[in-house]
């Protein structure tokens, strides 16, 4: 049996019936990161083995003297390098923080811990979350577990890839306009962006903190309703976090669509969408009808100024949160004649381009003589993407778009193109502009490479996406 190869369900089926422990299941996952790793580059830094060991026979002496555990305890999960880890390097794929050791865990990582989780490692992404392949990372350049010529996506496509390669169980990343949904689909997993305000961002190194949102990756549609009844719920440490119930996501697995109205957003499927993604979209479309929902087009006219709006609002917040690190309190520091030139010489050499091209671009629009023209007029554009969901609510009960444009692209195809390595995250940037819950799920290859389907439902409503997941997930099968 090859335990990388299963979902965390029936891993936990596994160690709950004691069939394996959870220091086996360990080793069998830290071999395989040791087999992978000089093909894939998934992790910026893996656990050490002798730690990571220790935590699964804990768990294991607990599970024998009959404690009642969590669902995850004992499995493995990656971290995206973007979320804090105590006593663990967390660098953002940035050199600015590439020594940082931070003196707490984020409250996933508390949460995860708790429920008795085994941290498997960081992983790589696009420095500071900025970017659609893991190519702007100032260390690696990850590969597609599926086409190493590929990328894995981005900005978590670390986490992404660490997940499809059998690297981890499960993984959580962060997606900003897209940053979890995108490579989920590029690497053929499930990943999901709850609503807004589900999971706390404390310790979450922010990039735009009002798009910012915490989520997992997994290899089924049935292993996130026990990740999501770990992390999600209020946290005091952030204002933004919400006590809504999780009840919907843990009893609205049975994946029963009959009599579902599902909306065709008609902007999503124009002439830039590749004819083979169109084509497993509309096969996705004849599954849905065929079990009973009743699939229509919808026109949601503002899509087109989505991605616009996003990319000045997360740029001007991002710009904001970027200042903190000036050398003088962590992070890197590059000595100099003056606290001024140490300041620019510090921000010169540990930002990477697209970050430097992103400071740029939010300290512009939010400068006095661009604030109205530029930032007021995207928030403007903001809530007209946000009315365009709410009517559509009126009439369906979730959406179903494209993930991407196309498949994942070559490494280095789009490097140079910042146009067109942004339009790759167009039909997922809408979702964090409204906050609304979207999830990518796998529905099958055009040419040997994975295409992904979004389905994004009302705040809060993350049962709906499981229960139609699953049952595209199960059409399949």
């Amino acid at each position: 049996m090859q335990l990388h190869t299963l979902p965390v369900r029936r891993l936990g089926e596994l160690l709950e019936r004691k069939e394996v422990s959870s220091e086996e299941l360990t080793s069998a996952f830290l071999k395989r990161i040791n087999e992978m790793e000089d093909k894939i580059n998934a992790y910026i830094t893996v656990a050490r083995e002798e730690e990571a060991l220790a935590q699964a026979r804990s768990i294991d002496r607990k599970r024998g003297q009959g404690e009642r555990l969590s669902p995850l305890a004992g499995i493995p999960v990656a971290i995206s390098d973007n979320i804090c880890t105590k006593g663990i390097k967390t660098t953002c794929a940035s050199k600015m923080l590439e020594g940082f050791i931070p003196p707490y865990d984020a409250s996933v990582l508390e949460r995860l811990k708790e429920a008795g989780a085994i941290i498997a490692g960081k992983c790589n992404l696009d420095e500071f979350g900025m970017g659609a392949s893991t190519e702007n990372s100032a260390f690696l350049t990850t590969k597609n577990p599926l086409d190493p010529g590929a990328v894995p996506g981005g900005s978590c496509g670390g986490a992404a890839a660490a997940v499809a390669a059998g690297e981890a169980a499960f993984a959580l990343g962060s997606d900003t306009g897209g940053s979890i949904r995108q490579p989920a689909a590029f690497c053929g997993v499930v990943g999901l962006k709850p609503t807004y305000g589900r999971v706390s961002r404390y310790g979450l190194i922010s990039h735009a903190p009002s798009l910012d949102q915490i989520g997992p990756f997994a290899r089924e549609v049935a292993d996130l309703a026990p990740i999501l009844g770990i992390i999600c719920g209020r946290d005091d440490r952030d204002a933004s976090s919400t006590s809504v119930s999780l009840t919907a996501v843990k009893e609205d697995r049975a994946g029963n669509v009959k009599g579902l109205r599902v909306g065709l957003p008609r902007e999503y499927f124009g002439a830039d969408l590749a004819p083979q993604v169109a084509a497993k979209l509309q096969e996705a479309v004849r599954k849905l009808e065929e079990l009973g929902a009743v699939c229509e087009e919808v026109s949601m006219p503002h899509t087109e100024y989505a991605l616009p709006a996003h990319y000045l609002i997360s740029s001007a917040e991002a710009s904001s949160n970027l200042a903190r690190y000036d050398g003088v309190r962590y992070g890197l520091r590059v000595d100099a004649a003056d606290v001024q030139n140490m300041f620019r010489k510090t921000r010169g050499e540990g930002f990477g381009d697209e970050v430097k091209k992103r400071i740029m671009l939010g300290t512009y629009a939010l400068s006095t003589g661009n604030y109205k023209e530029c930032y007021v007029k995207a928030l403007q554009l903001r809530t007209l993407v946000k009315e365009d969901f709410a009517r559509a609510w009126e009439d369906f009960d979730c959406l179903l778009t494209p993930v991407s444009p196309s498949t994942a692209f070559e490494i280095g195809e789009k490097a140079k193109d910042s146009l067109a390595m942004y339009l790759s995250h167009s039909f997922t940037i809408p979702a964090n502009l409204a906050g609304l819950p979207a999830m990518s799920l796998p529905f099958g290859l055009v040419g040997g490479l994975p295409v992904g389907l979004q389905l994004i439902a009302r705040h809060f409503d993350e049962g709906m996406l499981l229960k139609v997941g699953h049952a595209l997930e199960q059409s399949l099968k």
